[in-house]
């Protein structure tokens, strides 16, 4: 059966769309069928992140009813779906986010699992998102404020009678002044799906305009992703094995 799996956070500037975006490219990695919707409709990002920023048909026209679902889908060269949201600001005053879960079923005979981008914050955007969601993924940094605002979303998510499968925490440096997996697993009390390293070669996939999952697959970060990715569809993986022969490291190889 396929599932919808929002990926939100309670503030912005977290990791969401960077985990959303390599999270489903993870799965499909996995030879799983996958869509990624962008349901951030104020600050869209999707279409940006895999070099389709503007396109003929998006969300926006299937909120609209000016189109069906199936119109706004476009295929990435890895396989994966993914349906971008309009920058145009006059289509979005006239859109209602609640009309999303009117969707979820044609969204689903799409793809056997689908990744919705949710805005960030407790908006009316974030709202429909989580309504229309089989499963929320958190997303959050390791610092006080970050797994505060993360820690109203689920609250939130609770009283909307929504599961939540479970917490990423990115950009982890390994500081002092970070809380400790322990420390972030009591505060929010969910289960932690993974921990993302700080990696300078995300910054390097987004001017490549794709996933890090697909332009360093054998990054750190790309290996942390395709670990929550397999633990999500439970499938076997090791992230060890999946790294740079020890000579391509030595010579600088970060591929």
């Amino acid at each position: 059966m396929a599932k919808l799996i929002v990926i939100t956070s309670g503030k912005g500037g977290v990791g969401k769309t960077t985990t959303a975006i390599n999270l489903g490219a993870a799965m499909n990695h996995f030879k799983e069928d996958i869509l990624i919707i962008d349901g951030n409709l104020t600050t869209p990002n999707v279409g940006l992140h895999l070099g389709s920023p503007e396109v003929p048909i998006t969300l926006n026209h299937v909120l609209l009813n000016k189109a069906d679902p199936f119109e706004a889908v476009y295929e990435h060269e890895s396989g994966m779906k993914i349906m971008p949201s309009s920058l145009s600001l006059s289509e979005l005053r006239k859109i209602k986010p609640e009309k999303l879960k009117a969707y979820k079923s044609d969204f689903k005979r799409i793809a056997d699992y689908i990744i919705l981008d949710s805005s960030a914050g407790l908006g009316s955007e974030t709202r429909s998102a989580i309504d229309a969601a089989d499963e929320l993924i958190i997303v959050t940094n390791p610092e006080m404020p970050a797994l505060t605002d993360a820690l109203k979303t689920i609250k939130l998510a609770e009283e909307m009678r929504k599961p939540i499968k479970g917490v990423i925490v990115t950009r982890v440096r390994r500081q002092d002044s970070e809380m400790e997996p322990d420390v972030v697993k009591e505060m929010l009390e969910i289960p932690i799906l993974g921990m993302i390293p700080e990696d300078e070669l995300i910054q390097e996939a987004l001017k490549l305009k794709d996933a890090i999952v697909h332009t360093h697959p054998h990054s750190k970060s790309a290996r942390a992703y395709k670990e929550i990715a397999a633990k999500i569809l439970g499938v076997n993986y090791n992230p060890e094995k999946d790294r740079l022969p020890f000579w391509k490291r030595l010579f600088g190889r970060k591929k």
